[in-house]
């Protein structure tokens, strides 16, 4: 993997030196979000590829709480990429795939408190890792916002699986979080590139809505 080491210096943006891996990164996340946005399975390919390309740039980050859910990511890529292509009966849009809906208000809740317990705990845990594994982990990168998006991360992506429209909500959250994260761990050019996920994550909820109001329209 050592074309794609931090180390290796494509070009730099202010201060920053950006690395190839970071470019490969941006790229493949940026087509992923924005054939989602437009309700393209297709999304799913391209999703396999960027989560590997996440777990080494968070781990050459020294981010673990994002590096450790990359493995679950990608399971629930599988996931959403077979929901999506394999609707169950009434569950259909007009392209056969799955059609667009909402949670229940209790579900959002549900959803919300979920994240807020799991996020204090896995933040304690990442805390505690660099005392506990001294020569495997250095220790950790603000742990508990950390942890705060890696849950708001997972609940977004199993949101999109499912092909719920609140999914746009969580995924604005987590740019918008991570504007704040990247820059204090002295990444530059990834926060320029949030503001690409948040335009698409709004071109999401524009077309996610359109589908649910043709579908409303048409019953």
């Amino acid at each position: 993997m050592d074309f794609f080491s931090i180390k290796n210096i494509l070009f730099t943006i202010g201060n920053q030196q950006v690395s190839v891996l970071e470019c490969f990164t941006t790229v493949s996340g940026l087509t992923c979000v924005f054939l989602a946005s437009r309700g393209k399975s297709v999304n799913f390919w391209v999703g396999y590829f960027y989560t590997i390309l996440l777990f080494f740039l968070f781990m050459q980050k020294h981010l673990y709480s994002s590096m450790l859910l990359q493995p679950v990511s990608l399971v629930l890529t599988i996931f959403g990429h077979y929901r999506w292509t394999h609707p169950k009966y009434g569950e259909e849009n007009k392209n056969n795939e799955l059609k667009v809906t909402l949670l229940t208000k209790q579900r959002r809740l549900f959803h919300i408190g979920l994240v807020i317990i799991l996020a204090a705990i896995w933040g304690f845990v990442l805390s505690k890792l660099g005392t506990i594994f001294p020569d495997a982990f250095p220790p950790a990168r603000l742990p508990f916002l950390d942890a705060t998006i890696t849950m708001c991360i997972l609940t977004a992506q199993y949101l999109s699986a499912q092909k719920k429209l609140e999914c746009w909500a969580a995924w604005l959250t987590v740019n918008v979080t991570n504007l704040t994260q990247y820059l204090l761990v002295g990444l530059i050019f990834m926060p320029v590139v949030c503001i690409g996920y948040i335009i698409f994550a709004i071109i999401g909820i524009t077309t996610w809505r359109k589908e649910m109001s043709a579908i409303d329209i048409t019953r």
